[in-house]
């Protein structure tokens, strides 16, 4: 893969999902294949008996109208503004910033340039989710070992390509009329158009050959998120040179299929691939593959999940050039070696997926406007989301979230991030921990992980001067694991032995992209090691993964004072 070590533009996703947001000015269409972290809304789950319709009054245009909070706060906001917060981008990062915003009376509008659930619901996260899941079932019907395990029979299994095709897409329109039906029911203005900023507090939008609309906010909060990553020398056709955009289509089944990027997007989709019969050859500039993940977790997923399975691979080498199937001719790749720029090999193939990572979406956003200069791209800002201009100052009023801003390419971290900008506007001050937000790879079995892998941690205790001590525990011992046949796995914890303190924890296995939330809390709450060994678990669960996982850590420090008992029940 052309990680972000290799290629300065490209960065690999993590959930690959990874993430992440509409984009409010014209572009090809992005994927963020990770876990998404909807609201409730976004399932058509109701919602509007919300704490915010005490403060809506009714216009004689029939429009809502809303107290905001800074006008509770503060006294009442100019009236030069049109609004007190404009979000360019109706991705999950926008529309969680949205929601949020209502919720604390803020006259809100969101502009979304192409449609409303960005990458994430379109073309990432949700879409993908519906192919590995056909994918999921597929492998185990197909596994007779399994089956018979189980002491079921089942026919052979086979699949109907425009059905899961149909399958992906109609969730994703789902999720997208749910979305806006969310925001339009709660009084969000949704203004249709590109969006880029014409000054202080100004935004235009239009459509292309129409006059631009200019609109005024308190505070605007960019939110127009990414799209995939492209190398110099490789062609994309759409059809036989594809990147992960395309691939959701499902369009095609290839027999043999090259994947270039063995990080989050390539494991997933080598994982739908080899289900549905294609073969795969991962293609990786640096040396190992999954270069992201914990190398212990890393070389376990590889034994499950690629060396049993139609997948081979080259490590080291770089695609310098992709040419498309064409006239009875394959697809054709020239690989280099990664380190000298020698060559090093030719393949020949029915197609190849672009994997490499995915480039922030910050041109014609008209930061030249406001003196701001993107860094690879980047919007740059602090640790509050606060834009800082090419002097190093910060930009009054204007914040940046999600892919955008580069911290952590997740849906669900910019949606975070967009509720933690609401809470700063609205007089709470609030500095997210990126550390504590999880992110998981939806192969079977799945891939999770919040804070640091153990190199990081080991390289962070050698600075600062703190012990580190590792953890493991298998889903082999597990009851509910053993039960459903699934065994393969393990759970690594990260932590001080000095104080208690989570530094990173690290799941393959059954579910782990659930599990993980445990310890994602726990790092974000601030909980220690020797208080979450007393948390009780239901039994035969998955998560009793986790909870042998804290018992059997070693912590020096003394456990909780006192630890609080309930009144005996009969069982």
């Amino acid at each position: 893969m052309h990680s972000i070590c290799s290629q300065a533009t490209a960065v690999p996703r993590s959930n690959f999902a990874f993430d992440s947001h509409a984009l409010a000015l014209p572009i090809s269409k992005p994927i963020n294949l990770r876990f998404c972290g909807l609201r409730k809304e976004a399932f058509g789950f109701s919602g509007l008996t919300h704490s915010c319709s005490s403060r809506v009054q009714f216009t004689s245009r029939g429009h809502s109208k809303r107290i905001s909070a800074s006008a509770e706060n503060n006294g009442t906001p100019p009236k030069s503004f049109d609004y007190d917060l404009i979000i360019i981008g109706a991705g999950v990062g926008g529309h969680g910033a949205a929601l949020h915003a209502v919720e604390k009376g803020l006259r809100t509008a969101i502009i979304e340039g192409d449609v409303v659930g960005g990458t994430c619901v379109n073309r990432g996260c949700v879409p993908s989710k519906a192919l590995l899941a056909v994918s999921g079932k597929m492998r185990e019907l197909q596994s007779e070992h399994h089956m018979k395990a189980l002491g079921l029979q089942v026919s052979a299994a086979g699949y109907d390509r425009q059905g899961v095709a149909d399958h992906a897409n109609n969730l994703a329109s789902k999720i997208r009329s749910n979305l806006t039906n969310s925001m339009k029911a709660l009084g969000v203005d949704i203004l249709t158009g590109f969006g880029a900023i014409v000054g202080p507090q100004k935004v235009k939008y239009g459509k292309v050959g129409f006059p631009d609309n200019i609109v005024t906010a308190k505070d605007i909060i960019i939110a127009t998120g990414s799209i995939p990553f492209v190398p110099k020398g490789i062609e994309v056709d759409g059809k036989t040179v594809i990147t992960s955009d395309h691939a959701l289509k499902l369009e095609s089944v290839p027999d043999w299929i090259a994947i270039v990027g063995s990080g989050y997007i390539g494991l997933e989709f080598s994982d739908v691939y080899t289900a549905l019969g294609s073969e795969v050859t991962f293609i990786e500039a640096l040396d190992q593959l999954m270069p992201g993940f914990d190398p212990e977790i890393g070389k376990l997923a590889q034994r499950v999940l690629i060396n049993p399975r139609k997948i081979d691979y080259h490590t080291g080498v770089f695609a310098t050039k992709i040419t498309p199937a064409k006239d009875g001719k394959p697809v054709t790749i020239e690989l280099i070696d990664a380190k000298t720029k020698e060559p090093k090999d030719t393949l020949e193939v029915d197609a190849a997926l672009i994997a490499t990572g995915r480039a922030p979406f910050t041109n014609g956003l008209g930061l030249e406007n406001i003196n701001v200069v993107t860094q690879r791209g980047f919007v740059p800002v602090d640790e509050r989301m606060r834009v800082i201009d090419a002097n190093g100052n910060l930009v009054p009023h204007l914040y940046c979230i999600g892919d955008a801003n580069g911290k952590m390419m997740l849906a669900h971290a910019a949606s975070a991030q967009g509720i933690s900008v609401v809470e700063q506007v609205t007089g709470r001050d609030h500095v997210l921990n990126h550390l504590s937000i999880p992110a998981a790879c939806f192969t079977h079995p799945e891939i999770s992980m919040v804070g640091l892998t153990e190199p990081q941690a080991r390289e962070k205790a050698e600075k600062e001067g703190f012990e580190v001590s590792v953890a493991k525990t298998s889903f082999k011992a597990n009851t509910k694991a053993l039960a459903e046949n699934e065994g393969e796995g393990l759970a690594k914890l990260i932590y001080r032995p000095d104080n208690g303190e989570i530094l990173g924890v690290h799941i393959f296995g059954l579910h782990a992209a659930d599990l993980i939330h445990e310890a994602s809390n726990a790092i974000a709450l601030g909980t220690r090691i020797q208080d979450i060994k007393f948390a009780v678990h239901a039994h035969p669960t998955l998560s009793e993964v986790l909870d042998e996982l804290f018992k059997s850590a070693k912590v020096k420090a003394a456990a909780p004072s006192h630890v609080p008992v309930s009144e005996p029940v009969a069982v």
